[in-house]
């Protein structure tokens, strides 16, 4: 059979791989085995299936194949951030995030390529949306990452944690992004739990209740404003959904899931969004709907193009100080990745080529 007619198996969710398998008159019991060859070791290829027989082997390699994308650029920061661009058959492209720590490694994936949102401190938001991820192009993010870092026989797991915080708004993208988490909560395979994973939204609130309801994994905030005015002005899915409805919906998803904290991601704007009376702003925001939150204090990744400055390092401790004093917990981010565009609101592909109009909010 044809290469390019060949069915891809990393395709795939796991009944229908089941399905492939009972169409040859394969045992059920076979697409475990290949799942787990595909999602727990890591293979690229059928002949490395050594408990599959050599006849049922030269059947898959006939039917199917196991193709990763490819790699188009290869970027390593000085501090060990490692970025690259990840192309897909259709020539498109996102940007992918390796953040190695001493205790853990965390994943930075993209959900759509571009995006609709236009943040206005989010170099992403500058290329326009071109279309969404599959589900099995996010889970391939996760695939090739392993495979970059030699993650599979690796003694002390490299990739502890998944972040939904790449290019693009997951939840809308949201059947592809939980279709992608229910396979990589698979024990059989990837084996990641919904603790280690966690989706950024800039606050979809029909989505983040669906969420809470059904992927039960971490959940952040874009919020880096703490008044509607100010928000629509930095962020204008905000005038879909207000601060109040998002807050509300946060409260619901602390209900659903009391033993896990809400991350509210807030970028330090110099002049917009940094002083105490922003800082005392949020702070009741918090106390009024009475969220179990904690606040990550983002420092601006400077780009091309952005209004923008990077606030003071003396201004972002002492907003932490107010919070703090206020008993919330809130870390200030340390920038990783920024001399190679890796940080935090930096990331855009080249597949902005072929513009697509945005959608109105």
């Amino acid at each position: 059979m044809d290469n390019l007619v060949k069915k891809n198996l990393t395709h795939l969710t796991k009944s229908e791989l089941e399905a492939e398998l009972l169409n040859l008159g394969e045992k059920a019991f076979r697409a475990k085995q290949i799942w787990n060859w595909i999602y727990a070791r890591g293979v690229k290829s059928f002949e490395e299936m050594t408990n599959i027989s050599k006849e049922t082997r030269a059947v898959l390699e006939e039917n199917f194949s196991l193709t990763r994308p490819e790699i188009s650029k290869d970027l390593i920061s000085f501090d060990g951030t490692r970025k690259w661009l990840t192309k897909f058959p259709d020539g498109r492209e996102v940007e992918v995030v390796f953040i190695p720590e001493e205790t853990r490694g965390t994943l930075c994936i993209s959900s759509q390529v571009g995006c609709t949102l236009a943040c206005k401190f989010c170099h992403t938001g500058t290329q326009t949306l071109v279309r969404n991820l599959e589900f099995h192009e996010i889970v391939a993010q996760i695939l090739v990452a392993k495979d970059l870092i030699a993650d599979w026989k690796s003694p002390i797991r490299k990739l502890t944690n998944i972040v939904f915080m790449g290019m693009g708004e997951p939840f809308f993208n949201y059947e592809n992004v939980a279709k992608s988490v229910k396979i990589l909560n698979d024990a059989e395979g990837l084996g990641f739990s919904s603790r280690r994973i966690t989706i950024s939204t800039s606050g979809l609130v029909p989505e983040i209740l669906r969420c809470a309801d059904e992927l039960k994994t971490n959940l952040a905030i874009s919020l880096h404003a703490t008044n509607d005015a100010l928000r629509t002005d930095i962020m204008a899915i905000n005038k879909r959904y207000p601060l109040k409805d998002l807050l509300s919906a946060c409260k619901v998803y602390n209900q659903k899931n009391p033993n896990e904290k809400i991350t509210f991601e807030y970028v330090m704007l110099k002049g917009k969004n940094d002083q105490e009376e922003h800082a005392r702003e949020l702070i009741n925001l918090i106390k009024k709907f009475n969220l179990n939150v904690k606040i990550n204090l983002i420092p601006f990744n400077p780009w091309n193009g952005c209004e923008y400055d990077r606030t003071a390092s003396e201004q972002i401790q002492l907003f932490q100080k107010i919070l703090k004093d206020a008993d919330l917990i809130s870390p200030i981010r340390k920038t990783r990745g920024d001399d190679v565009m890796a940080a935090c609101g930096q990331l855009k592909s080249d597949s902005e080529r072929e513009k697509r109009v945005k959608p109105s909010l």
